[in-house]
């Protein structure tokens, strides 16, 4: 099997099992929404290992394309250093969220696109960035193709060496009493850039902790989203009956016990046409 034709695959039977699991309630409209606010950052704030990493490759007199920027978390820090920065953002909570803290933070080389990659109509520019958006993109050699046709001198995708909720597959086979069919992540966009010829280097950075949460309430709500699990069902009371003793507190902030932390990767390449 070709890695792409993998890549698609994996996605689609994950999808099947979340809605499998969602029954016949229909998916949200914009997902992000419940969480956007969190998606808030300091532009200038100083110790992101990723931010500071990211600023290595960007100069002033530069332009930035940030696909699927979300809240503005990199986009706004890169867009205090470049000439000016494009953001394509589908989710209309993130874009509001981008667009406010751009007009707090008095940043104004900063425009939003609010569209999918895939439709998007925007110029080509000197580095096209894309964090933490491939995990769910069935057409994955032609969304890394339009990234590289857009970029004149570097591409920069930012992904984790495991699927982004693989720290709740344990619990997701407590509540379902099945396996969690994972997305890809970075081990397979290795075989898909390898199978397009498209000669890249990745940079593994330090270990993230779990975001975590405030409180018991704060995991049973969230985790209830992301395990798809429906008010009053068998699956909440046993979510609700298992939890306390799956958590710990860390620094005031339950996480759960064992979860591996996840490692961000920086994937780069130089496009791969004429300049």
């Amino acid at each position: 099997m070709l890695a792409t034709e993998r890549w698609r695959q994996m996605i689609e039977v994950e999808h099947a099992q979340s809605d499998e699991m969602r029954g016949a309630v229909p998916p949200p409209t914009d997902h992000w929404r419940p969480y956007a606010a969190n998606f808030r950052a300091d532009p200038r704030r100083t110790g992101d290992d990723l931010v500071d990493l990211l600023l290595e490759y960007v100069s002033p007199d530069q332009t930035v394309l940030d696909v699927g920027a979300g809240g503005g978390r990199l986009a706004l820090p890169i867009a205090l250093r470049c000439q000016s920065l494009v953001a394509v953002e589908p989710s209309e909570s993130m874009a509001d969220v981008l667009t406010q803290q751009a007009q707090e933070s008095g940043i104004e080389n900063v425009s939003v696109v609010q569209e999918e990659w895939q439709d998007a109509w925007v110029d080509p520019a000197d580095i096209v960035l894309c964090a933490h958006v491939i995990y769910t993109i069935r057409d994955i050699g032609g969304f890394l193709k339009k990234l590289d046709a857009h970029a004149k001198k570097s591409v920069l995708l930012v992904v984790y060496n495991a699927p982004p909720q693989s720290q709740i597959y344990g619990i997701w086979q407590e509540v379902h009493g099945k396996e969690r069919l994972p997305l890809p992540s970075l081990p397979e966009l290795k075989e898909v850039l390898e199978e397009l010829g498209i000669n890249h280097q990745v940079d593994l950075m330090p270990p993230q902790s779990p975001r975590g949460f405030d409180d018991l309430e704060d995991a049973i709500g969230q985790l209830s989203r992301r395990l798809y699990v429906a008010a009053g069902s068998a699956q909440a009371h046993r979510l609700e009956q298992m939890l306390p003793g799956l958590l710990t507190e860390e620094e005031g902030v339950l996480r759960i016990r064992d979860s591996q932390p996840l490692r961000p990767a920086l994937v780069s390449w130089q496009p791969n046409h004429p300049a």
